[in-house]
C-alpha cells in the first residue's frame, strides 16, 4: 500500500484542473479547517456534536450499533444469516448521551450515525459550511459515531469526505480490482451496496488469496480533523474511525444525465436476463455492449442522421424520461418477447 497524494490550499479551479483531472484519490490537507464545526472541536472532544446539537430539529434519526466483541466491523455474522448490526431510532440528543456514555467505557458497542441530510435534520448548516469544490447545488451528508470499520465497497459517484472531529483512515482500491475484493452478495447488503468479504484489518489471505493483489495497488490516507479525501468514480474504500467520538461530512455527486436511475441498478438486471444465458450467447451481448454501450469501435450512431439517432445520440430530459417510462411497462410485465 502506498499513501495517497497530499494537496494543500486546493482552490475550485486548482482542483478542477490538477486534482479531478487525474482520477485518483487525493488528501486535500485543511480544506475545511475553517468552518465553524471544526473550530468547534478545538476545546472539547464533543465540540463537533453539541455544535450540531444547536442546529437539531428533534426529530427521530436512525442508528446503528454492534456488540463490542465486533470490535467495531459492521458486516455480515460468520454465517451469513444477519449482520454483526441492529438497527435503532432516537433523538439525536438521547444518541449524543449514547455516544457519550460510549466513550467513557473500555470496550463500548460500536456506534453510528450513517448518510444523514444535514439540511433536513440540522438545517442551516449549508449556510455556515461552504463547499466551493462540488456543484451548488449538492446536499452534504454527516456520518457520527465512534470507532466502527466501514467494510470496502464503491459509491457511483464523485466524493469529498470532510473529516470534522476525530481521526479517520481510508484504504482505496481502483475500480478494475474488483475480481480481486471478492465482494459479497448482491441482493442482501448492509446499506445497498455490494462489501467485500474480507476484513481489510486482517484479512484471511488463504481463504482470499487474490486481495494479495488488490493490496499490492492500495493507497491509504490518513486524515486529521479539518483535512478532506477526494474519492474518484467508483473507487473501493475502507473506512476507519479511529477515535471515541468522529464526525465525517461528505458531499457525494454526479453529473450524468439519466433518466434509468443508477447504473448498478442496470447490472442487476443484466445479471438477472443476460448472466442466465449460455456462454456463446453472453458472447454476442457481450460483442453488442462493447460496441453500444462502451463503444469500442466509436461512434455507434455516427453513420445514422442525427435526427434518427435516439438513444445513440444527444438526449433530452423529456427524451429519456420517454424511454424510462417505456423500460417501467416492459419490466412491469416481464418477458413478453414472442418466439419466433
Amino acid at each position: 500500500m502506498t499513501p495517497a497524494s497530499e494537496y494543500w490550499d486546493v482552490t475550485p479551479e486548482r482542483f478542477a484542473q490538477d486534482v479531478r483531472t487525474l482520477g485518483q484519490p487525493a488528501i486535500l490537507r485543511g480544506l475545511v479547517a475553517d468552518w465553524p464545526i471544526v473550530r468547534a472541536n478545538l476545546d472539547s472532544e464533543l465540540g463537533a456534536v453539541e455544535y450540531l446539537a444547536r442546529h437539531d430539529i428533534q426529530s427521530d434519526l436512525e442508528f446503528v450499533s454492534a456488540a463490542p466483541g465486533w470490535q467495531g466491523r459492521f458486516h455480515y455474522t460468520p454465517d451469513m444469516l444477519a449482520f454483526t448490526f441492529e438497527r435503532h431510532r432516537a433523538r439525536y440528543r438521547d444518541f449524543l448521551d449514547i455516544l457519550g456514555a460510549a466513550a467513557a467505557t473500555p470496550h463500548p458497542r460500536a456506534i453510528a450515525i450513517q448518510s444523514l441530510d444535514l439540511e433536513t435534520y440540522f438545517p442551516g448548516f449549508v449556510v455556515a459550511h461552504q463547499m466551493s469544490l462540488v456543484p451548488a447545488d449538492v446536499a452534504p451528508r454527516v456520518w457520527i459515531g465512534n470507532r466502527v470499520k466501514v467494510a470496502i465497497h464503491n459509491d457511483p459517484v464523485e466524493n469529498i469526505a470532510c473529516v470534522v472531529a476525530g481521526r479517520r483512515r481510508f484504504t482505496l482500491f481502483p475500480p478494475d480490482q474488483i475480481g480481486n475484493l471478492y465482494l459479497g452478495p448482491l441482493h442482501v447488503t448492509p446499506a445497498g451496496t455490494p462489501i467485500s468479504m474480507v476484513d481489510l484489518i486482517d484479512p484471511d489471505l488463504e481463504r482470499y488469496p487474490r486481495f494479495r493483489t488488490a493490496l499490492r495497488v492500495a493507497q491509504v490516507a490518513d486524515l486529521e480533523p479539518g483535512d478532506a479525501l477526494y474519492i474518484p468514480y467508483q473507487w473501493y474504500h475502507h473506512v476507519e474511525s479511529l477515535d471515541s467520538i468522529n464526525v465525517l461530512v461528505n458531499y457525494w455527486w454526479s453529473r450524468a444525465l439519466t433518466a434509468f436511475s443508477e447504473p448498478w441498478e442496470a447490472l442487476v438486471h443484466a445479471l438477472g436476463t443476460i448472466g442466465q444465458l449460455s456462454s456463446a450467447q453472453r458472447s454476442a451481448w457481450k460483442s453488442a455492449f462493447d460496441y453500444y454501450v462502451f463503444k469500442t469501435s466509436g461512434d455507434p450512431g455516427a453513420h445514422l442522421p442525427e435526427f434518427t439517432r435516439g438513444l445513440l445520440g444527444e438526449m433530452s430530459a423529456s427524451d429519456l424520461e420517454k424511454v424510462r417510462a417505456m423500460l417501467v411497462v416492459s419490466l412491469s410485465r416481464g418477458n413478453s418477447r414472442s418466439m419466433s
